[in-house]
């Protein structure tokens, strides 16, 4: 690297020397491209098949910043424009380090990433902040609303918003790294197979790990604090152009959390902040969906643990099929939202004709949780006609702060089929353990539900349920 003119000293842009080492190691077959100890002021990097680049301990990234640096990140692909998915998930090269077509890759060590220099915001965020619409999507904007984003759109060219962007990569590791802010998503692989993602801890603005339309991938041993958006997220949108299934995923052995930004890393968990931006308590969590055009199937999440964050959300509104997904040996402390939220809705974002997906097969298995938000039970909501089917909820414990009133009690959630998944899209719900509305196959075993104080909702509310049973299942306290 340094024969190369790398520096290594925080003040000279090193991306040229560390692009130039490579290319030269791609066309010598492949190897690794090793920084040593320095901090290394870069744009945007770019891999190549067969290379990997390895952080040695003491290295660090840092991303550039286009207003202080005197450079640019490479420009968003002209794709035009996205109408069923934000910017930052349907452009890649826009990003500190990226891979598009590639296989045999790998970004590993015990290094850092720094996104001093990303931008966390993208085009369209303006507009987003007028209307309350989350994600941004053009589908339903007037000509006039899509031509006001195009100065927005503009001003993304030589912007970084991902610290790590994959597409259609193949037999991919990122192991070991430490990243620290990573813009708009942190690591964002789409329509990539064959990944091994492990021992990655992230403390970032926005999302942490984003897998889109991939396959055949493990996510392992990761520390993920994102108190504005997900942590690990999973989705299935058309961000390649086309539906991509996504099959045969593990995340296992993960701790989530929704602490203030910076504070995992430097060891104090702060909790100052209440609120993301959506209003919602912090979030931090393990999510499938929003989007979900391709469908899921085949998907594993076990023995990971969620901080201080919303719980456990598994959604199709996009249309496709969600089924045989299993979560198990899960613990959940201090939830900000419904400890578990099964949506199947029909938002519908894609073109025209997207039919109502399906969600089955769903089986959640020996979870805890303490801490819950008293607004929020553990919540399964299907659609009139569009049942959830066959969700299995065995072994889970659930204990919430209490303080639902009798109008809680009284109340009827909307079906609120087209809105953006969230437990709060419901309101205060009117049950404080469980409900669950339009599902067909449900098995209840060793269901254990409690609270604190007072609440005068009942535990469990069941609307249009069939295929019901239920053993050893207990409500604390049993009067109030």
């Amino acid at each position: 690297m340094r024969r190369l003119g790398a520096r290594g000293d925080g003040r000279t842009l090193d991306h040229h020397a560390i692009n130039a080492a490579i290319a030269q190691v791609a066309r010598g077959g492949g190897g690794t491209v090793v920084l040593p100890a320095g901090r290394y002021l870069c744009f945007s990097i770019r891999l190549a098949s067969g290379v990997a680049l390895w952080l040695a301990e003491g290295a660090v990234i840092e991303a550039a910043d286009p207003a202080r640096h005197g450079g640019r990140y490479d420009d968003p692909e002209p794709r035009g424009a996205q109408l069923y998915q934000d910017f930052g998930h349907s452009h890649w090269h826009n990003s500190l380090i990226w891979g598009d077509g590639l296989h045999d890759i790998a970004i590993g060590g015990p290094g850092r990433i720094e996104g001093i220099g990303l931008t966390r915001n993208g085009p369209g965020s303006r507009w987003r902040a007028q209307t309350g619409e989350r994600p941004l999507s053009m589908r339903g904007m007037s000509a006039e609303a899509i031509a006001a984003l195009e100065p927005e759109i503009d001003a993304m060219r030589g912007q970084g918003n991902k610290a790590i962007a994959l597409r259609d990569c193949h037999r991919v590791v990122l192991e070991g790294l430490t990243i620290d802010r990573g813009g708009h998503i942190a690591v964002l692989l789409t329509g990539c197979t064959r990944i091994a993602i492990d021992r990655l801890t992230i403390d970032s603005e926005r999302d942490g790990i984003d897998l889109d339309g991939i396959g055949h991938a493990s996510v392992t041993r990761c520390r993920v604090n994102t108190p504005n958006d997900d942590a690990i997220v999973i989705k299935s949108s058309l961000a390649m152009g086309r539906p991509i299934g996504v099959e045969d995923i593990v995340i296992r052995d993960c701790i989530v959390s929704g602490y203030d930004r910076g504070t995992m890393l430097d060891g104090t968990y702060g909790t100052r902040r209440w609120f993301a931006p959506d209003r919602d308590g912090p979030t931090g969590r393990i999510k499938i969906g929003t989007e979900s055009n391709g469908g899921f199937r085949n998907i594993l999440i076990e023995d990971c643990r969620f901080e201080r964050s919303r719980g456990l959300a598994l959604e199709t509104v996009d249309g496709g099929v969600m089924e045989d997904v299993i979560a198990r040996r899960l613990t959940l402390h201090d939830v900000t939202s419904a400890p578990v939220f099964l949506r199947l809705g029909h938002r519908g974002r894609g073109p025209a004709g997207v039919p109502v997906g399906a969600m089955r097969g769903i089986m959640l298995n020996d979870i805890v949780a303490t801490g819950i938000d008293h607004n929020y039970p553990l919540i399964l909501a299907g659609l009139t006609g569009h049942p959830i089917r066959d969700v299995t909820v065995a072994r889970v414990s659930l204990h919430y702060r209490g303080g639902g009133t009798g109008d809680d009690a009284a109340r009827l959630p909307e079906e609120l089929a087209h809105a953006y998944p969230e437990p709060s899209m419901f309101g205060t719900m009117p049950a404080w353990g469980l409900w669950a509305r339009h599902v067909d196959g449900l098995r209840v075993d060793r269901l254990t539900l409690d609270h604190d104080g007072d609440d005068a909702r009942a535990p469990v509310v069941l609307d249009d349920v069939t295929r019901i049973t239920a053993r050893e299942t207990s409500f604390w306290p049993q009067t109030r």
